[in-house]
Parts: C-alpha cells; sequence; structure tokens
C-alpha cells in the first residue's frame, strides 16, 4: 500500500486524544508522537494528526469512507464514532448499501460508513465533495489529479442522471454522483454537490505527498498550483479548485531527524522561510 500519500488532519491541541480514539476503533497503532504532529496507522494507511493551532476547523467537504464488510463491523465503527459526534445521514439501508450511515465525530472528522464488497486493499477511502462554486468540476479535478500523478486512473463514474434515487432532483444530470480516482496506487473518491453547505475545502484536511527528489517536489508543486492554484508556506499549497496539498521531499523528513539538535534546527529554520521546499538549500542550512 502507498503510504507515500496520506491524509493530515489539523488539530488545536488535541491530535494525541483524536489519535488514541481512532487506534482504539479502529485497532491502529500510533507511530510517531510529538507535540505537534501525531501519526497513526490503521489498516495499514498512514494518517497525520497536526496540532496547528485554532485557524482552521475539520469539515465535510473530505470525508472518509470505511469499507465494511459485515453488518456487525458497520455496527461497531458507528457505535464508537457516534459518542460525542453527530449523525449526518443515519444509519439505515439505502440505495447505495444495505447498511451505511455519515457520522461526524467529536473531533469534527467525517466518517461514511459503508457495507459493501472491497474491491481493493485500502479500506478507507478519502471522499471529496465539490460544492459551490466547484459544483460540477468533480470530473475536471480527477482529470487534473490522474494527469498529475503517476500510476494514476479514473475509476467507476456514476453520474445523477444515470441513478439518483435518494438525492434530490436538483442536482444535474451530468454531475458526478459517486466516482472512483487513484493517483500513485493511492484510492479517493468524490462527488458533486449543489447543497449550499456552510463549509468549503480548507487546510482543515489536506493531502500530503512525500516526494524523491527535487525534479519530482517540482511536477506536482508545478501542476497542481497551475491555472488558480496558490502557493503557500512550508511545502503547503491550494490547487484550482481549493483543496490543499503538502509537497513534502522525503529528504526534509530525514535531515529534521537528524541527531545533531543544531543541524536538524538550521534546517527546520530554512524550511520555515520556504513556499516549495528546495531540496539544496536544506543540505545548505544543515552543513551551515
Amino acid at each position: 500500500m502507498n503510504n507515500n500519500i496520506f491524509p493530515c488532519l489539523w488539530y488545536d491541541g488535541d491530535a494525541k486524544e483524536s489519535a488514541e480514539f481512532y487506534c482504539k476503533i479502529f485497532y491502529g497503532k500510533i507511530t510517531a508522537d510529538t507535540p505537534v504532529v501525531m501519526n497513526i496507522e490503521i489498516f495499514g494507511q498512514k494518517l497525520m494528526l497536526l496540532n496547528g493551532g485554532p485557524h482552521f476547523t475539520k469539515n465535510a467537504s473530505v470525508s472518509f469512507m470505511v469499507i465494511c464488510e459485515t453488518e456487525d463491523e458497520v455496527q461497531k465503527y458507528w457505535d464508537q464514532l457516534m459518542e460525542g459526534g453527530i449523525a449526518l445521514m443515519p444509519l439505515d439501508s439505502y440505495s447505495w448499501s444495505k447498511k451505511y450511515g455519515w457520522v461526524r465525530d467529536k473531533f469534527g472528522v467525517t466518517w461514511q460508513i459503508f457495507l459493501g464488497e472491497k474491491q481493493f486493499e485500502q479500506k478507507i477511502i478519502p471522499t471529496l465533495m465539490f460544492i459551490h462554486e466547484n459544483n460540477g468540476k468533480a470530473l475536471e479535478a480527477m482529470e487534473l489529479y490522474t494527469k498529475t500523478f503517476p500510476n494514476s486512473s479514473l475509476g467507476n463514474i456514476l453520474r445523477y442522471g444515470e441513478g439518483s434515487e435518494g438525492h434530490p432532483i436538483t442536482e444535474p444530470a451530468e454531475n458526478i454522483q459517486h466516482a472512483h480516482f487513484v493517483i500513485d496506487d493511492y484510492h479517493f473518491f468524490c462527488m458533486d454537490n449543489s447543497y449550499d453547505h456552510q463549509f468549503d475545502f480548507n487546510e482543515g484536511i489536506s493531502m500530503v505527498v512525500m516526494t524523491n527528489d527535487q525534479e519530482q517536489t517540482d511536477h506536482l508543486w508545478n501542476s497542481l498550483t497551475l491555472d488558480g492554484g496558490r502557493e503557500s508556506m512550508c511545502g503547503w499549497l491550494k490547487d484550482k479548485f481549493g483543496f490543499s496539498w503538502q509537497i513534502v521531499p522525503k529528504r526534509l523528513i530525514q535531515l529534521m531527524s537528524d541527531p545533531d539538535k543544531e543541524k536538524a534546527q538550521n534546517v527546520v529554520q530554512a524550511m520555515m522561510k520556504m513556499q516549495k521546499i528546495i531540496i539544496q538549500d536544506l543540505e545548505n542550512a544543515y552543513n551551515s
């Protein structure tokens, strides 16, 4: 499974509590434990939990579909995620699943618990909702992402006009009700939605991409900031749809983890001044 691409969830001081909560529910393990960053692994998949402060709030524009193979499994996850949480769609039988529910947990992360046939190894699938000015652009986004990343493909695409049972008739027939795509062997789902939600993509949930070298870093950075994307700081960017990515060279992590604390701190200070990460500048700071 590709753990060079993984979600990052933004917290205001409660990342560790959240990490312990998810590891308990999904039988996961904590793989990194620092005041700023918690990494966990559940079902062999990496998630980063970042204590970044009060600036951003997670919302349902990015949710996590959990593919379950039995009704008991659905019920077990649902009951635990509902502790202090809110049901966005009640656990019930729907046209697309015999047992399904959508819950926002007590940490603000939204989960779609889905009974269905497991079609690939990845059990937790980030699901992007294209709303407001992005409504109707899910296919365009999938085409951008699959063109940008290697080992990528478009999967099944269901448009509202092909089967909209249980959905409002206000959705344009050509819009995406549900679609599957893969970037660098990492699976996503996405949808268009015309409802006027009081949220949209923000830095509360981003995708981290670990790169091997400067060439790969430059390619992803340049492709994702093209045509309306926006550069941010420390390897963060927003693509033209407002979705956040962190393009992080693996060398940065190696240098920041050096046992020589002074050298590691020099690297961190250099990184804090960058937008796109320049590996040679990090090396220079390390050797200064």
